[in-house]
């Protein structure tokens, strides 16, 4: 039995896709660095550092969609895009969890 279909990605620009993939990079690492749900400080420590580059990455692609004069972020279409890469549970593991027995 095969898993069910992702929904389509909506259309986007290559620049909006870099920023879409960049962000969620950014996203990724920061949850390994957030001390409420890291497990070791070399993996933070890891994860710090590769945050250097890969906001220094998420800034161009903003960069060339400026550049190239896409000077508004089409909201919906990238809420969308994010949701079918798995935004949202990526994204929890950047907030605190929550308190036990609350």
């Amino acid at each position: 039995m095969w898993p069910p279909q992702l929904p389509p990605l909506p259309a986007l620009t290559r620049a909006e896709g870099q920023v879409i993939d960049r962000y969620l990079e950014v996203l990724d690492l920061l949850g390994r660095i957030n001390p409420a749900r890291g497990t070791s400080t070399y993996g933070s420590l890891r994860a710090a550092q590769a945050l250097v580059a890969k906001s220094a990455e998420l800034r161009d692609a903003l960069a060339l969609m400026h550049d190239r004069g896409e000077s508004e972020l089409h909201t919906e279409a990238l809420s969308r895009a994010l949701r079918v890469l798995d935004g949202e549970r990526r994204a929890l593991r950047v907030t605190v969890p929550p308190q036990d027995g609350a």
